[in-house]
């Protein structure tokens, strides 16, 4: 599976950052390293969401609705005002409030000297191409089936966790089999995992060995190696605003 990064450049077949410079007025070197100042903040909110079954939830029906598919493969799209607020929705889910954007934006305008007022208006473009790119990854559309069966998996969660359907029958093409196979066992585990069920039930497997929360934290690294007083300092964003992050 990719990491955000790599998965970011591979946006609208590669020409992401040609088309980010288009827009913003930007050398295409520029727009490349607005996406690597960005992707910590990203990295973080996502993996933050892993934590809460009732914060992952609306992320993943988010991530499989549909609904953002069409700007990975298009970033013309989410130069829209519906792609902005799509976007936005995606911020909204992982970062909390405008205040930790702005936050954002200042820390990678200090990264990267692009002007933190430009920063802010790309933010709600790449939170929803990003998206686009996860659900493209999570369903084997970026030619890496070694999470395919993610798809299956979330759905089974979503029901377990009474967030409805997270995926369409498209997405789930193929991993019937898959899916009927694991469901039961799947069921006590998670809800095991988050405390829904009853002390009389037996031991099962904690947070981090879920395949779910597995699979969503080793697509949700980075994948850049960045200082880490930067890092750090993204981190603590998040840690001012909205409260140390829990562990999942």
């Amino acid at each position: 599976m990719l990491p955000l990064f790599e998965m970011m450049l591979k946006a609208q077949n590669g020409a992401v950052t040609e088309a980010l410079a288009k827009q913003f007025g930007l050398a295409q070197s520029q727009a490349e390293h607005a996406i690597e100042a960005l992707m910590p903040a990203f990295s973080s909110g996502l993996k933050r969401t892993t934590a809460n079954p009732y914060d992952l939830g609306p992320l993943i029906s988010a991530m499989f609705s549909g609904t953002y598919g069409k700007y990975f493969d298009n970033i013309g799209k989410a130069f829209s005002d519906q792609g902005k607020a799509d976007g936005n929705v995606v911020l909204e889910h992982l970062f909390g409030s405008k205040e930790v954007s702005r936050a954002v934006a200042a820390q990678a305008e200090q990264f990267t000297g692009i002007g933190q007022d430009v920063l802010k208006r790309m933010l709600p473009v790449i939170a929803g191409t990003m998206m686009g790119g996860l659900f493209k990854q999570a369903t084997g559309q970026l030619g890496d089936t070694e999470i395919y069966p993610m798809a299956a998996i979330s759905q089974n969660w979503m029901k377990i966790m009474g967030f409805g359907q997270a995926a369409s029958k498209a997405t789930t093409s193929g991993n019937e089999a898959f899916q009927s196979a694991f469901d039961n066992l799947y069921a006590q585990a998670m809800r095991a995992m988050w405390g829904l069920e009853g002390p009389e039930k037996p031991q099962l497997p904690t947070p981090l060995s879920s395949p779910l929360v597995d699979a969503l934290i080793s697509m949700f690294e980075s994948g850049l190696e960045v200082q880490k007083s930067y890092q750090k300092n993204m981190e603590a964003i998040f840690d001012h605003y909205l409260g140390p992050a829990e562990k999942p």
